[in-house]
Parts: C-alpha cells; sequence; structure tokens
C-alpha cells in the first residue's frame, strides 16, 4: 500500500495524501479520524512508514468489528480492504447498479416473511417492531445498535423491506461470527437505495461511533428494552 500514497519514496506519507486513500476502505470520517489520531503519534500531520502500518492495521481492526485503539493491534485480523477508484465495488456510475446484492433470492423471500408477519404499515417497520426480533437473536446490544445504524439507510428511524433485509443478514452474519462492519459494504447496499451519482471512492456516510458513546444512540434506546421507544 505504501508506494500508493508515498508518491516521492520519501518514507513518509502527509496528511492529505493519507486521507485520500484511507477513505477507500469504507470506513466513516469519525473512525478514520481516530485512526489517525492514534498513528499520528507527534501530532505532526505526518505518518512514517511504521506509523503507516499502524493506520493500516486499525483500518483491518475497524473492517472487522474490532474496538479502534493500540490494544487492538496484537490481535489477529485479515488485511485492510481497499478498494480502487475503478471498482465495481464503488456507489458510482453504472458499476454499483450492476454488482449483485448480497443478500441472496432465498434468504430475501425468507426475510419477507418474516417482515410480512411483524404488520408494517405503508411498507415499514417502526423500531418497536422490529425490537423484539433482533433482541431474540441473544447478540450483544451494541451490535445490534449497529446493525440497525447501517440497515437503517435512510435514517427515518423505520425500515422497509429491503432495509429489514439487510438487518436481518448482518444479525445472521453476526450469529455466524463474521464481524458486523463499521459502514455498510456496497455490496449490502439494496438496488432500490443505490444512486447512480454519487462520491467515487465513498461510501454514504452511515454514522457509526466507538463503544464509549454507544449509550447515547438512537439504535440503544430502540433497542433497549426497558426505554420505551418513541418517535
Amino acid at each position: 500500500f505504501l508506494p500508493q500514497v508515498d508518491s516521492t519514496n520519501a518514507g513518509r506519507v502527509l496528511a492529505s495524501d493519507a486521507a485520500v486513500f484511507l477513505k477507500k476502505s469504507g470506513l466513516t470520517d469519525l473512525v478514520l479520524g481516530k485512526i489517525w489520531d492514534l498513528a499520528d503519534t507527534d501530532g505532526k500531520g505526518i505518518l512514517n512508514k511504521q506509523e503507516f502500518f499502524v493506520a493500516l492495521r486499525l483500518v483491518a481492526c475497524a473492517q472487522n468489528g474490532l474496538d479502534v485503539s493500540l490494544s487492538s493491534l496484537n490481535l489477529p485480523v485479515p488485511p485492510p480492504r481497499f478498494t480502487d477508484t475503478n471498482s465495481p465495488l464503488l456507489l458510482s456510475g453504472t458499476a454499483s447498479s450492476d454488482l449483485p446484492w448480497a443478500v441472496k433470492l432465498e434468504d430475501k423471500v425468507k426475510y419477507d416473511s418474516i417482515f410480512d408477519s411483524l404488520n408494517p404499515v405503508n411498507g415499514l417497520l417502526s423500531g418497536d417492531k422490529v425490537k423484539p426480533v433482533l433482541l431474540n437473536s441473544k447478540l450483544p446490544v451494541d451490535i445490534l445498535g449497529r446493525v440497525w445504524e447501517l440497515s437503517d439507510i435512510d435514517h427515518d428511524g423505520m425500515l422497509d423491506r429491503d432495509e429489514f433485509a439487510v438487518a436481518m443478514f448482518l444479525v445472521y452474519c453476526a450469529l455466524e461470527k463474521e464481524p458486523v462492519p463499521m459502514s455498510l459494504p456496497a455490496a449490502l447496499v439494496p438496488p432500490s437505495k443505490r444512486r447512480p451519482l454519487s462520491v467515487p471512492g465513498a461510501m454514504p456516510l452511515i454514522p457509526s461511533s466507538t463503544k464509549e458513546s454507544h449509550q447515547s444512540l438512537p439504535p440503544v434506546g430502540i433497542l433497549a428494552a426497558k426505554t420505551p421507544l418513541t418517535q
């Protein structure tokens, strides 16, 4: 990765170059900002080779659902993933509309039947109707909070049929011990939600957060059984 951002071969990476490159990870600005702060140990706005590798390692941690912290650096994670600006995984041009949806047709039928059984109103399910289904998975509340954040793509506090399928897909992934991503991969965005002309190299930024601030997020309020839902 280093030659892609160290064009002068000086063995260091400027903040501006790193920002463009790290953006291709699909992580939110909030997460990337935290990664930069941890990697840029002397606060000079430049990363040496070792600090750049720390940044890459933290990107891999975030993409695999681990905390963005120096304590995560020693944990085994797959290499970080970056999408090229010509990659079909990006939500730009016609490439993304051709990208197959990660939710398989047979699974979608199953998720749709669950959706219909929850009595949607005008094709939408409110948080209090989705909450029991999510809680029934017995997954940790912070994971369920992230599932809600990622699946409520239009941030209206409701899930339509496609958004509900995304939520179910993420829940089943988590139950299979697969990490819930920090931002929604392009392949998981329902075709009905894809915008043909978004910024190349950038996913729609979905608010994400570290566990410390999860308590203030609406999804936790929606999912906490003792908290009544208020629209």
